[in-house]
């Protein structure tokens, strides 16, 4: 009977083995799992902390845009479709950079409960190979074994003994928890990855709208100033012309004063004919209406210049 009952506890004890083997090994992979997730979510959540940084960046090229464009003096401060646009890019910005340190804070948060999953996990699973160490030495032990001796109360039950039950059910739930930990990171890994996606997408389509704003802006003053270029010119033309038409008229006008000082001087000098021979001949008449038509061109031409100034 003792030959028999120690044959079937070696079975009881080489099928415990084999059970606690079997969720060591479950716990292996588990383990393994757990540590390529904290892995994956590692280099998510740096993902998210450069897209963190270049959305700063970015906007600091923003702001000096904005900052800039206040230089503009008189009528070209406007509130133009490039200011709008500058002032979409920034909020785009913040909102995505809000966005992305929510995820970075999430993926923190989620990589705390991974490590702790992670270490419920290694603790249980320290437990399991302590106990393999522990029945396998059981298994080893024979009447030949020079380590037997009698023991003080061997049959007690210690204390913190657990039911199969509860045995079973503490690695379950250490093995579930963790699991539902690592799905809760690959869904926080998938919304993360899109949301680095959708900012990126979202602010280089708000870069493209500011871009295509500012070269249009810039095409406008171009055109702007190339037609005041223009009118400049034309304005410099005209002036010119209306100078040389002054000159032109000053020419003239000095040209007739001194015809009329001719006809002046001759109807004078011929006052002083003698006797019957001061009178009004054809030559009186001829001078005193060139007199006439000088004063009248002189005063037209005093008129023109008088206007063109």
């Amino acid at each position: 009977q003792a030959k028999w009952d120690e044959h079937n506890n070696r079975t009881r004890l080489t099928e415990r083995i084999n059970s606690v083997n079997r969720w060591k090994e479950t716990l292996d992979k588990c383990l393994a799992d757990v540590d390529v997730e904290i892995t994956a979510l590692t280099k998510v959540k740096e993902m998210a902390e450069h897209a963190l940084q270049a959305k700063n960046l970015c906007l600091d090229v923003a702001i000096e845009c904005l900052t800039l464009r206040e230089s503009r003096r008189a009528v070209d401060v406007v509130r133009d479709p490039v200011e709008e646009e500058l002032h979409k890019e920034v909020k785009v910005i913040e909102k995505a950079k809000k966005e992305l340190q929510q995820r970075v804070s999430e993926a923190f948060e989620q990589l705390c409960l991974l490590q702790e999953a992670r270490q419920r996990l290694s603790f249980d699973h320290g437990c399991k190979v302590e106990t393999l160490e522990v029945d396998r030495s059981c298994l080893s032990l024979s009447v030949n074994s020079p380590n037997i001796s009698f023991k003080v109360n061997p049959t007690r039950v210690p204390n913190g003994s657990t039911t199969p039950e509860e045995w079973e059910m503490n690695s379950l739930c250490n093995k579930k928890h963790t699991e539902a930990e690592m799905n809760a990171s690959t869904l926080l890994r998938e919304a993360t990855l899109l949301a680095i996606a959708q900012t990126n997408n979202e602010l280089e389509a708000q870069r493209e709208a500011a871009n295509f704003a500012l070269r249009k802006r810039i095409s406008d003053l171009e055109r702007a100033h190339d037609e005041l270029k223009w009118q400049e010119q034309n304005t410099l033309e005209e002036i010119a012309e209306m100078e040389e038409d002054m000159r032109r008229l000053e020419k003239d006008l000095r040209r007739k004063m001194q015809d009329l000082k001719v006809a002046h001087t001759r109807l004078e000098t011929r006052t002083y004919r003698p006797n019957t021979e001061l009178y009004c001949d054809e030559v009186q008449y001829g001078l005193t209406d060139e007199v006439h038509q000088l004063e009248e061109s002189i005063r037209a031409l005093q008129q023109k210049l008088a206007e063109s100034q």
